[in-house]
């Protein structure tokens, strides 16, 4: 039964991402009509931007936030421990907070270039950034205080994606004055937007699964079984519906 209703809202999701990039298109031919008035439509196609976005929030936080792990016998299993848990816990504890650390100055920036022109948000230096890391792998290793940051790293992408819809609305072109613009292997921004938000997803799997329970008070994390890799997949699997759907909305 579970099975079958995952794979029904797994087909839901798809023919709705599918099908909502064509009627996006849609409403801008129809807005492009009376582009210097505000119109029905012209509403219609500026808050539909926010659609996307608000159902990876509420996916992501209903799904890939709250993770729970089956706890078994250590000794019947094999386990990571000794100086590999501690690299294990530095490199993911690292890796996480500098993503969100700076996928949050991505949005910063964006506000001050768009909103408040002539005003520069100067790039944190090296001791800056380190205590902004320091902060936030201390706020990762409390659950409370993770999910507190799960939070604002979804609003984040709303926000971003947001803004980045602003842009393509307006016909505004990012330059080396954005921060973005460091990401620019790709013309679709909101793909960057996607990928940076997927990487922070795996990398915050990874540590809920390093931090379950009493893992790291043990010192004791057990490998990975096999239904551990399941929400792995769904990530993939979702988001890559995700980017089908920016895909074809380009």
């Amino acid at each position: 039964m579970i099975i079958k209703n995952n794979t029904t809202n797994l087909l839901v999701t798809l023919s709705f991402l599918l099908i909502l990039p064509l009627v996006q298109k849609q409403w801008f031919n129809l807005y492009s009509l009376n582009i210097n008035d505000t119109s029905f439509y012209s509403i219609l196609y500026y808050l539909s931007g926010a659609i996307c976005p608000s159902l990876v929030y509420v996916n992501s936080l209903k799904k890939y936030t709250y993770y729970n792990f089956t706890k078994v016998k250590i000794h019947n299993i094999k386990i990571i421990k000794g100086k590999r848990l501690l690299f294990l816990v530095a490199i993911n504890l690292i890796f996480l907070s500098y993503l969100i650390t700076d996928y949050i100055y991505i949005n910063i920036d964006l506000v001050f270039n768009l909103f408040l022109e002539g005003v520069n948000v100067p790039k944190p230096d090296i001791p800056q950034l380190s205590f902004l890391i320091f902060l936030i792998s201390i706020l990762l290793i409390f659950k409370k205080s993770r999910f507190l940051l799960k939070k604002i790293i979804l609003v984040n992408f709303i926000l971003i994606s947001i803004y980045l819809w602003h842009l393509q609305i307006n016909n505004i072109s990012v330059d080396d004055q954005f921060y973005i613009y460091r990401y620019f292997g790709s013309n679709n921004l909101n793909l960057i937007n996607l990928f940076i938000l997927v990487a922070i997803e795996i990398s915050f799997y990874t540590w809920s699964f390093i931090s379950y329970k009493t893992n790291l008070s043990d010192w004791i994390v057990p490998i990975p079984q096999k239904e551990d890799v399941i929400p792995f997949l769904n990530i993939i699997i979702f988001y890559f519906f995700i980017i089908i759907y920016y895909s074809i909305l380009t």
